[in-house]
């Protein structure tokens, strides 16, 4: 198996372009796939210099429809017109962040659900042995106190989020699983509890965001739920990759308790 984050906001590569957002590249002997896009061609011209050829892939998944993860994907639809773009039912409809006195529209580009290779999934999909995908994660432990200012937009009036849309996919190859999430919307303990009841267990690889990042100071509280949850994860057999909108100063708290069951993956890291 093959893993390459394509983009991400830090640079780890040089010559690699660094931006808000993010994407996943996955090869096993069956498959090559994307688990996001990032949020412009800019994951393209990263690919190249990684060896990574778009042309080539199956199947790309959006993890949840928020722009910083679809806006490659109609740049991609041009070079690669027959891959499966797969998103959950729920990815199209209009997502905000409302904050700072204003309305930001964080959704995915109307006209990705017009692409004749989008295919809406249910929960529960499987391709095959190899790759598999979930969502209804319904927990709310630690649940991301981030998440307060997303919103849908239902005609006129604007209702909290429930990140129905986030979809999680399940790569497997030679006894290993690994679990790839977009942001982790749905709390990332949340979604290992989701993952047990389906698979049993834990996976052996987690490559996700988790959601931590605020532009405003920790209080005390925001810190005690961050090192709560690192304490829990850093009890699994599990090795951790995250980034993005993770938060530098989450990962350092996490860090403390994970050491190195948690790394960091910056645009261009080769993680397996």
């Amino acid at each position: 198996m093959k893993i390459i984050n394509l983009i991400e906001d830090t640079q780890g590569t040089e010559g690699l372009h660094a931006e808000h957002g993010l994407s996943i590249y996955i090869e096993t002997s069956r498959h090559k796939i994307l688990v996001d896009t990032g949020a412009s061609e800019k994951t393209w011209e990263n690919a190249e210099r990684l060896g990574v050829r778009p042309e080539e892939i199956d199947t790309v998944f959006l993890s949840h429809g928020h722009y910083d993860h679809s806006g490659g994907i109609l740049s991609f639809s041009k070079i690669n017109p027959n891959a499966r773009i797969c998103l959950h039912p729920s990815a199209g409809f209009a997502y905000y962040n409302l904050r700072d006195n204003r309305e930001k529209y964080i959704g995915i580009d109307a006209e990705i659900l017009q692409l004749p290779q989008c295919i809406l999934l249910q929960a529960g999909y499987r391709v095959d042995e190899e790759i598999s995908v979930f969502g209804d994660v319904t927990g709310r432990r630690k649940w991301p106190g981030s998440n307060l200012t997303l919103k849908r937009k239902e005609g006129n009036r604007f209702v909290q989020d429930s990140f129905d849309h986030e979809q999680y996919i399940v790569v497997e190859e030679r006894g290993r699983k690994v679990l790839l999430s977009g942001c982790a919307h749905n709390g990332i303990l949340n979604i290992l509890d989701r993952y047990g009841e389906l698979y049993g267990g834990r996976p052996d690889i987690v490559i996700s965001g988790f959601h931590m990042m605020k532009k405003e100071p920790y209080d005390e509280k925001d810190i005690a739920v961050i090192r709560d949850i690192g304490e829990e994860l850093s009890g699994m057999d599990t090795l951790f990759y995250t980034g993005h909108c993770t938060g530098m100063q989450a990962f350092h708290i996490m860090k403390e308790s994970m050491g190195d069951q948690l790394q960091y993956m910056h645009a261009g890291d080769r993680i397996l």
